[in-house]
């Protein structure tokens, strides 16, 4: 059956086929939850710029971790509460296509970030007494910025993809948000290219950085078991077990959705495995860096202690 040719400009978001009591159950549930990203993340960046102790590069690098995670939350999250809130309203093409482009971007940029984050801690741990002359300013900011500007070029690669392809009909994607597949899936052309393209990227941003993390920690295990003191094997794994729950989180669902056996396919198990990734990640950061970092702890404390007195 073919389908029909008159140009779409606009999507409807079918979201979360449940009942409308449900949908305002989720609505508080998820607006909660969207206040506590930004919440949290927020006094995590605030506290490393008020701060002077914790002006250091790993905490430089978890200030930009903190952004990539309030603007992840902000690109898909607000769009997923109106759709809950009025199902049918819809969107038009060239915001459809801009969420796209801003989720991929900010996917990446995190990756990316936590390959830096596992090196900065790689040189802490294996290297200590040269970590200064190795993690300068200069060096922190370059790896900083390449992690941005290649999670952003990254993303531009598939929204120059996706921008000539015709859609028409139908216009409901089967998704909370613009996710990519989703999205390809309604084009009336070869989308081949594309779909050879997400996957790529997915192996080069998730399983290429992944493997990179992986043989850190390697080395960093191995360090650390050469420490004889109890107290210093502890303390060297406390600076690393806050990002090793992080990475384990993010990476663990993003390569379950984009390169797992059941890519290309929009289940309902992947949309709330998507949530997950989308939503609670971003709220989880925050709290781990908090509840398992003494450092943030004891610079939260002192603001409290500044704010009474």
């Amino acid at each position: 059956m073919e389908r029909n040719q008159t140009s779409v400009t606009e999507f409807i978001l079918l979201g979360f086929p449940l009942n409308t009591r449900t949908q305002m159950l989720l609505f508080g549930l998820f607006s909660l939850f969207y206040v506590l990203t930004l919440l949290g993340n927020g006094v995590i960046l605030g506290l490393i710029s008020l701060d002077s102790r914790l002006h250091t590069p790993m905490y430089f690098f978890l200030s930009h971790l903190a952004i990539v995670d309030m603007a992840y939350a902000c690109s898909t999250v607000p769009q997923m509460l109106v759709n809950l809130l009025s199902p049918a309203k819809p969107i038009p093409f060239a915001g459809c296509i801009t969420q796209t482009f801003l989720f991929l971007s900010f996917a990446h940029t995190e990756c990316l970030l936590l390959v830096v984050m596992s090196y900065d801690r790689y040189v802490a741990i294996c290297h200590p007494l040269r970590y200064l002359v190795i993690m300068s300013w200069r060096v922190c900011i370059t790896l900083t910025v390449t992690s941005w500007v290649f999670g952003v070029l990254l993303a531009l690669v598939h929204l120059v993809l996706l921008l000539p392809l015709p859609f028409c009909g139908p216009h409901q994607i089967n998704h909370f948000f613009c996710e990519i597949i989703a999205v390809l899936k309604l084009a009336c052309a070869d989308t081949h290219i594309n779909e050879t393209m997400v996957l790529a990227g997915a192996v080069s941003v998730l399983v290429g950085p992944f493997s990179l993390i992986v043989v850190s920690y390697i080395h960093i295990l191995c360090a650390i078991l050469k420490i004889r003191s109890g107290e210093g094997r502890q303390k060297a794994f406390s600076t690393c077990s806050s990002h090793l729950c992080v990475f384990g989180l993010f990476y663990g669902t993003a390569i379950i959705m984009y390169v797992g056996p059941q890519y290309g396919h929009s289940k309902e198990g992947q949309k709330y495995l998507l949530l997950f990734h989308s939503l609670f990640n971003p709220m989880l950061n925050p709290l781990i860096y908090s509840l398992r970092n003494k450092e943030v702890k004891a610079a939260l404390k002192r603001m409290l202690d500044k704010e009474r007195s």
